[in-house]
């Protein structure tokens, strides 16, 4: 079993590089999928859920090559199987973009119903709402979503979307690059991963016009060709180090960021009394002071993310008075609540809303990370926490984070890795 061991209480300084999006990431390696010749991904983060995206390619058939740590050449111009296999894709949740690249493709996709963190169901209805109206049959049976294209080929369409959804968005802008005719996305999301997609897909060739608006138009074109590509720095992570620089105290510049990207989450951190000063690809965060309470509710892009919903908890929990988060994407975004009491947080949830009363201090624990982002949010708290912390199932971290350890250590983190026996294990052997 491996898991973290921090010991917490010591302030932050110095620098940290962040990597490239996860969440761009995620959706553009299955995107190679539609070019027609090598396409260069620059800028991938070194994460277990790049690692798996890549391994689901060369089981279809691409060439996967690797130039260097942060650089792979994908060739998929010979894949003839549009069947993904059922072990990785249940790993990760953004396998299903595996579908809107396939159906793209060959017009036709066999993907298992996708993996990852679990915030409720998290249902693709939207996503299937898309390419039904572009022409394709969609149905699940034998623990496979079977997709295919009545007319052998992608139709374009109007497609309103009922509800803003990053994933939706994404997966029919990938089913319609190649599809017949122009798609036009309405009630499209505005993330900046929607743009880098869109960008990446029309470096190769594509016609995407509007992404980072509420309406997206796909013109479709006959093959996507070969180039270069270099995803935009990580939005998530880099609010994440912010977080944590506030919750420990210090002073941490942090690196090739795209300083708009974050103004969400800089607005928050400033109404708390953190400083954050913004350079031309990197913001500098300086916390010495008292933190005080605000409100905070999530919300699609520009709004402030889901996905930095638990850290920014962990440092409300630190905050002096009463604040309120409402959660307005996930249902179920709250699991890591009962880990937070261990270490001394006192929060009360309803439903979609929690309410958090500051208190002094963190004290360490054992806890377990429950999911991605709620894992960075433990780590945050044992940073800050008076005494020792120890999170197991790091898994969930290592799926979205590149070298956090190394990164934390670099500006003064006390945290390591430690590998001990499986007690279960263990107990079974004797």
């Amino acid at each position: 079993m491996t898991k973290y061991v921090i010991h917490g209480g010591k302030p932050l300084y110095g620098e940290i590089d962040i990597s490239g999006a996860k969440n761009a990431a995620v959706a553009i390696i299955p995107a190679a999928l539609l070019v027609d010749g090598v396409c260069r991904i620059e800028n991938l983060p070194q994460i277990s859920d790049v690692t798996l995206l890549l391994r689901i390619l060369q089981e279809l058939g691409a060439d996967v090559r690797t130039v260097n740590r942060t650089t792979v050449d994908v060739d998929c111009s010979h894949i003839r199987n549009a069947r993904v296999p059922d072990e990785l894709a249940r790993k990760i949740r953004a396998s299903y973009y595996l579908i809107g690249a396939l159906l793209g493709r060959f017009g036709c996709a066999e993907v298992p119903p996708p993996g990852g963190c679990d915030f409720g169901g998290r249902p693709i209805d939207q996503h299937i709402k898309g390419f039904v109206a572009m022409g394709a049959n969609v149905d699940v049976h034998g623990g496979y979503i079977h997709a295919k294209a009545k007319q052998g080929r992608m139709q374009g369409t109007q497609v309103y979307l009922d509800i803003v959804s990053v994933g939706a968005t994404m997966n029919i802008m990938l089913a319609a690059a190649l599809a017949d005719g122009m798609t036009v996305i309405e009630n499209a999301a505005k993330e900046p991963h929607i743009v880098d997609l869109a960008n990446f897909l029309n470096s190769m060739g594509a016609e995407i016009m509007g992404a980072g608006t509420d309406v997206i138009k796909i013109r479709g074109v006959k093959r996507l060709s070969g180039g270069t590509y270099s995803i935009i720095p990580d939005q998530i992570e880099a609010g994440t180090y912010m977080t944590a620089v506030a919750a420990a105290g210090g002073e941490v510049l942090i690196k090739n960021v795209i300083p708009k990207h974050l103004e969400c989450i800089t607005a928050k951190l400033v109404e708390m009394g953190v400083e954050v000063e913004e350079r031309d690809d990197a913001v500098l965060v300086r916390r010495t002071g008292k933190l005080t309470r605000t409100n905070i509710k999530t919300l699609p892009y520009p709004g402030f993310p889901t996905d930095m919903q638990p850290q920014i908890a962990a440092v409300l929990c630190l905050a002096e008075g009463t604040s309120v988060i409402t959660e307005g994407v996930w249902d179920n975004r709250y699991r890591y609540v009962d880990e937070f009491r261990r270490m001394g947080a006192q929060i009360q949830v309803d439903g979609k809303i929690a309410v958090i009363e500051g208190v002094e201090k963190f004290t360490g624990a054992r806890i377990q990370a429950c999911d991605l982002r709620a894992g960075a949010a433990m780590v945050i708290a044992g940073l800050a926490a008076q005494g020792t912390t120890e999170i197991g199932c790091i898994r969930h971290i290592e799926r979205g984070y590149e070298d956090i350890v190394r990164k934390l250590s670099g500006v003064g983190a006390d945290i390591r890795v430690v590998v001990t026996p499986d007690e279960d294990k263990q107990a079974q052997v004797g």
